[in-house]
């Protein structure tokens, strides 16, 4: 990976972006993108887009949200603890302990989620993972009158989980769910703005809001823009740890290139075109069976109008929803020049008609 484009994906994943509350990370999004797209534009529902080649045809959207699992605080204790809502899916088992940033008005505020400690548990409630009610962030104040001039309710928080690299081409951090799907759509777009090849579509590169409530974002940008084809970039299971049935979950590999997902919520020949750029340009890619719909973006944009040509592309995720999420550098590498060399491919010729 370019140390430049490297930059920009720790930028990205170290910005706060819990769903509705992405501004952080729209903000660096938009400016690594001034330099290359030729609109860029934040639409009433947080969405960023940048367009290349506005005045093609076809119109590509790629699309990869931005927004992050997070809390937000929900209510202030007299003692002045914190206690606080789930934005997203969480497994509540592994929320304890975790040090956490809540981003106010007046800037970041340092806490550990707290819960009593298993020495003053029962045998029974020991068994028990613990309710969100039963858990507090506590940030070292006195009283709630030190705590409400730092914090107010509804002020989102995020895991304090940075940018690090393990061996190898793989990195850690919180937040790869999805801004790596952000990150890469961005860099097809530059991809696809400074290469040698004249593309003849419009391309629209899309960091959406909110999917990991809803796909909302998805919804209106979709709507908006009234693409021909859509693919949504996003993370899948990686199955290549301890405790994964393959016979349940098919195989992926974090290393062996990125997904090409492949059933209902994916226009067949989008499916085909993909694989067929990925032999050309000799890129590992893998394939995932998923015979309803996919819980992605793609979801939304299929559906949107008279209809999209959806497509999904995935890249392998071990540990996904927890603090520290891990993926490799070179699948994203081989995604960028996945969905480039797809998007180079198509003109106004181009039928998606299965």
């Amino acid at each position: 990976m370019r140390e430049e484009s490297r930059a920009f994906l720790e930028a990205l994943v170290r910005a706060p972006g819990p769903s509705g509350y992405e501004g952080p990370v729209r903000q660096v999004w938009t400016d690594e993108l001034r330099s290359c797209a030729d609109e860029i534009r934040v639409d009433v529902h947080g969405n960023a887009i940048a367009v290349c080649n506005p005045g093609g045809n076809p119109r590509i959207m790629l699309a990869g949200h931005m927004d992050e699992l997070g809390f937000q605080v929900l209510h202030i204790d007299d003692k002045g603890y914190i206690y606080f809502d789930t934005i997203g899916g969480f497994d509540m088992s592994i929320v304890p302990g975790r040090k956490v940033r809540i981003h106010t008005r007046k800037g970041e505020v340092l806490g550990v989620i707290g819960k009593r400690p298993i020495h003053l548990m029962s045998g029974e409630e020991r068994k028990k993972v613990p309710e969100q009610h039963e858990l507090w962030i506590d940030i070292g104040a006195r009283d709630a009158k030190e705590t409400r001039k730092l914090v107010e309710v509804g002020d989102p928080i995020t895991y304090d989980a940075s940018f690090e690299m393990l061996r190898r081409d793989l990195a850690i951090s919180r937040g790869f769910d999805n801004k790596m799907g952000a990150y890469v759509v961005a860099e097809v777009l530059r991809q696809v703005k400074h290469g040698k090849k004249k593309h003849k579509a419009a391309l629209y590169a899309v960091a959406t809001a909110q999917e990991e409530v809803g796909m909302r974002g998805a919804r209106t940008s979709t709507f908006g823009i009234d693409p021909l084809v859509g693919i949504a970039v996003d993370v899948t299971f990686a199955t290549d740890h301890p405790g994964m049935d393959k016979r349940k979950t098919g195989e992926m590999n974090i290393g062996k290139g990125p997904v090409i997902n492949r059933g209902a919520n994916v226009n067949p020949v989008v499916f085909e075109r993909l694989v067929s750029a990925a032999r050309k340009e000799k890129i590992p890619y893998q394939v995932c069976a998923e015979p309803g719909g996919t819980g992605t973006d793609a979801n939304a944009m299929q559906v949107s109008r008279a209809g999209v040509a959806a497509g999904l592309v995935s890249v392998p995720l071990r540990y996904m929803h927890t603090p520290v999420e891990v993926l490799s550098l070179e699948d994203l590498d081989h995604t960028v020049s996945l969905l480039t060399a797809f998007v180079l491919g198509i003109d106004e010729t181009t039928s998606f008609i299965p």
